[in-house]
């Protein structure tokens, strides 16, 4: 059933309430060890729901290739099942396209399919920053390299498509995606530095990224979903100011639909195997469904898409000049 977790993220209780877990959704799809033979790709695995997404996909059966900036880190964070012969690690700094070419070289090296790619890295609000090809930090990080290595594994997500299932790219956006649009003409924000600006625009990259994969490959299987993770206690937040986090741990709304890792990460694995989603994508998830419009009127907090979130021409012009930026 398509509304199968509706009602129960209508009444949020906190951490640990009865909103699915990344593993529910496995044991719900009924997929415990049925993705023998597929292929999983995810970024962002030292921490957070990057390392609750892996378990999951691990739990279904799929060989996993897993990036992080260090290794050591990621398999610390994921010792349950690091040495799994179904578990590949890949060093990636998504802050170089050098890396990003490095990693996804190493991952066609060994292997030629790719069923599921997960892109779940990513920075929130730090100081600022220029990546390494001169990039703002957020933008470069968050969407540039994650666009890059999409356009490098694409054969491989191509060639892995069969009648019974497509392939499925996920990637991470966030509620910050409604508060600003891509500035074509100042990525990079110079001068006037806006880390939350610059977090939303890089999130909006994300979404727009997603829809326009859809538009370009939908056709010949390969599927991209966009999506809200919701409002986890991970280290993403590790930058935010002290006034910030107050207001945050304050709140008496978020307090309700704070989600620990393991319910973070559930969207994403829904996106990534639900059969319900079997054929179609090019929609921005949240609370494991497809979302509607955000209402304003309901909190700055509650569910939905922002009013640009499907502008089909300011996709494609972010597509063309990713493009050039990336040097593909």
């Amino acid at each position: 059933m398509a509304d199968r977790y509706v009602a129960v993220h209508q009444t949020p209780n906190g951490p640990g309430d009865a909103r699915p877990t990344a593993i529910q959704i496995i044991k719900d799809e009924q997929l415990e060890g049925k993705l023998s033979g597929h292929v999983a790709f995810v970024t962002g695995c030292s921490s957070g729901i990057g390392t609750e997404t892996a378990r999951a996909l691990h739990l279904a059966g799929a060989t996993l290739f897993l990036t992080a900036r260090s290794l050591s880190k990621a398999r610390a964070a994921l010792q349950d099942i690091a040495d799994s012969s179904r578990v590949h690690f890949l060093q990636l700094d998504l802050e170089s396209f050098e890396s990003v070419r490095t990693c996804a070289a190493e991952f066609l090296s060994k292997s030629k399919s790719l069923n599921i790619l997960v892109l779940n890295a990513g920075v929130m609000t730090p100081p600022e920053g220029r990546t390494k090809d001169g990039f703002e930090t957020q933008f470069g990080t968050n969407h540039l390299a994650h666009f890059l290595l999409f356009n490098l594994l694409q054969p491989a997500l191509l060639a892995s498509v069969t009648p019974q299932r497509a392939s499925r790219v996920v990637v991470v956006s966030s509620v910050a995606h409604r508060f600003g649009e891509v500035q074509f003409d100042d990525v990079n924000f110079e001068g006037h530095y806006d880390p939350m600006a610059t977090y939303a625009q890089s999130k909006t990259a994300n979404l727009w990224t997603a829809n326009e994969i859809e538009r370009r490959y939908g056709a010949q299987g390969i599927h991209a979903w966009s999506l809200q993770p919701g409002a986890v206690q991970t280290d993403l937040m590790r930058h935010l100011g002290e006034e910030h986090k107050g207001a945050i741990n304050t709140d008496p709304y978020l307090s309700k639909i704070f989600k620990n890792p393991e319910q973070g990460a559930a969207t994403s694995v829904w996106a990534a195997t639900a059969a319900v989603l079997e054929g179609t994508g090019g929609k921005y998830l949240e609370n494991c469904q497809i979302i509607g419009a955000w209402d304003p009127s309901s909190g700055m907090w509650a569910p939905g898409y922002g009013t640009h979130a499907y502008d089909t021409e300011k996709a494609k012009k972010l597509w063309e000049k990713s493009i050039q930026w990336a040097g593909l």
